[in-house]
């Protein structure tokens, strides 16, 4: 009886939180990327957001887009906060059936750049043709972004070469001349300009890839058919937290706490746009930079992968 009776209180406290349409289940694993992109999540967490809906949420930290994606595929996470470019990729070439339950962030000015140290060879985009450009891994947003935005200005692509490096070890690398040139993003964009003076020579965010979706919200199409109620819960408190993004000190806090960057340095942090919700107009980007980068051999329709957001 004693135990029965502490089973319905913790039933009746769920209820109390998020009313009595609960979640399908009350705990959710999720990959999140190590950049600035996890904000909304961590808020959403520290805030008490999940909770309120009924919802624990345990995040698992990984290296890169790629990593994220291949957690949530392999079954080891049920949600995964990657790039667009990967979680796309990964349903077109894995034939893994990826939805997309909520949007992150987009690209803003300066927030993704390509960066050199002072006294490299490169000065400015044109001159990355046949160097060493630091990524993530091929095939990542790193890599891709900055593949679009050099044939934008019909920069040659193919004698580029490609290397991969830990996001933690690009400053160190630009510093030793390994590379000539990095992809970089919040907060290692920042890092990499206190360490070496890191100067960019290519934003991201403009010609075709401007104000490009780059950070969302992926799960299995299982997962989204027999959990609408936590899918749902799960965009709600998501999208509380992207609202709090507008003030810029918790921002900095979080990074502080999370970045371990120190408080003057968070000050100085540029960052992306945080949006919750998704536009299949907008998504649609996605798959065509896919195709025009040759990852995919055929156009296809991004709003089928999006799952109906809750208001």
């Amino acid at each position: 009886m004693l135990t029965t009776l502490v089973g319905c209180t913790s039933l009746d406290d769920r209820s109390k939180t998020a009313g009595h349409n609960l979640p399908e289940r009350d705990r959710i694993k999720v990959a999140a990327l190590n950049t600035v992109d996890f904000i909304p999540l961590r808020l959403a967490q520290e805030r008490g957001y999940f909770k309120a809906e009924g919802l624990e949420v345990d995040v698992v930290d990984v290296d890169n887009d790629r990593a994220s994606t291949s957690e949530l595929v392999n079954g080891d996470v049920d949600v995964a906060l990657s790039s667009y470019l990967q979680l796309f990729a990964a349903r077109n070439n894995d034939s893994a059936d990826i939805k997309i339950i909520a949007g992150n962030s987009f690209a803003s000015a300066r927030s993704n750049v390509v960066a050199t140290a002072p006294d490299s060879r490169v000065k400015s985009i044109n001159d990355l043709a046949g160097k060493r450009i630091a990524i993530a891994e091929p095939g990542t947003a790193s890599h891709l972004l900055t593949i679009s935005t050099m044939m934008d200005r019909r920069v040659a692509v193919d004698k580029v070469k490609w290397v991969p490096t830990p996001s933690t070890d690009v400053a160190a690398a630009l510093a030793s001349g390994d590379v000539d040139a990095a992809y970089l993003t919040e907060p290692y964009l920042i890092q990499a300009s206190k360490r070496v003076g890191a100067i960019s020579v290519a934003d991201i965010s403009t010609g075709s890839t401007q104000n490009f979706p780059l950070t969302g919200f992926g799960t299995l199409g299982k997962f989204a058919r027999s959990n609408p109620r936590a899918i749902a819960a799960f965009q709600r408190a998501l999208a509380k937290a992207v609202r709090d993004t507008a003030n810029r000190s918790t921002i900095e806090r979080l990074l502080v706490k999370y970045s371990k960057l120190d408080k003057d340095t968070a000050s100085l942090a540029i960052l992306p746009e945080f949006e919750s919700m998704l536009d299949a107009r907008r998504q649609q980007r996605v798959p065509d930079l896919l195709l025009r980068t040759g990852v995919i051999a055929a156009r296809f329709d991004a709003a089928p992968m999006l799952v109906p957001q809750v208001g």
